[in-house]
């Protein structure tokens, strides 16, 4: 079959078909997700956060991104990769932007995303002409979270909406192939959504949006209360699963119940004779 196209997502938008997007940032949880469903992977700069240990995602760099992109491309058969340009590699020079857009493709990925709106339409023009496919990123760009003073509901007033649909037809005319939409509110996403051709993915934007995006760890529970964010719903709790596994593994080598024969490997007694005996010559 072969990976997703991206011009299937465009497809979808004109069919009614809602689809959904996932993070993942390594092998293991890339073939999990795709073996569920999900047709489209983000190698979200999220990994600063959700697996790096980064208070937010701008300490995120380019290798770290290639370095989760390479290994999620490998993971997976069919869903599109799509990665993100983390903050500072396509921001200051459109040269440096190209290539590094450029690498990822090399890495495997099928398609790059990058925040913010009007300002970056040229880039997104020239990214495609060049042949690098390019998601966009409006509302709350967590690459700005110092700008905007924390996570914010953006969009709240006429002219903040109205810059948000703006820049979301900017995007769409430089040739944007889709639109995340996060933390903004609801009749707005749903507005601009009617008003762009290109698929617009919700986070926090409510349940008009063509697509819906979430990190893989808050959907899974990894983190307990340490990520209750309003937009994220937990499907399951696996942080406390994984520690009590764990806690299980602990108690049984200090009792002495692990490992048992099952997990063990015997020695055939003709061997065991000879190295008794050779040992004790």
């Amino acid at each position: 079959m072969g990976r997703l196209s991206i011009h299937k997502l465009k497809e979808w938008k004109g069919e009614g078909r809602r689809f959904a997007m996932l993070t993942a940032y390594d092998y293991p949880m890339a073939r999990l997700v795709e073996q569920a469903g999900v047709p489209v992977i983000l190698v979200g700069d999220s990994l600063g956060t959700v697996v790096l240990g980064y208070d937010s995602t701008v300490p995120v760099t380019m290798e770290d991104m290639l370095h989760h992109t390479k290994a999620v491309v490998r993971g997976t058969e069919r869903c599109a990769v799509v990665a993100d340009m983390p903050f500072m590699s396509y921001q200051a020079n459109d040269d440096e932007a190209m290539a590094n857009a450029g690498r990822f493709l090399q890495a495997g990925a099928n398609a790059v995303k990058l925040e913010g709106g009007t300002e970056m339409a040229p880039l997104v023009r020239r990214m495609v002409a060049a042949g690098i496919p390019v998601m966009g990123h409006l509302g709350l760009t967590p690459q700005s979270v110092n700008q905007f003073g924390g996570h914010k509901l953006q969009g709240k007033t006429p002219a903040a909406a109205a810059r948000i649909i703006s820049d979301a037809r900017a995007l769409e005319g430089a040739g944007a192939f889709a639109l995340v939409l996060e933390t903004v509110p609801a009749p707005l996403a749903k507005m601009v959504t009617e008003r762009i051709t290109i698929p617009t993915i919700g986070i926090g934007a409510g349940p008009d949006c063509d697509g819906q995006v979430q990190v893989l760890h808050d959907l899974l529970g990894i983190y307990d209360d340490q990520r209750q964010f309003r937009h994220a719903k937990r499907y399951a709790v696996l942080g406390e699963t994984i520690r009590e596994a764990v806690r299980s593994y602990v108690a049984e080598v200090e009792d002495e119940a692990f490992p048992t024969a099952a997990e063990s490997f015997a020695m055939d007694e003709e061997t065991l004779t000879e190295l008794n005996q050779g040992a004790s010559v």
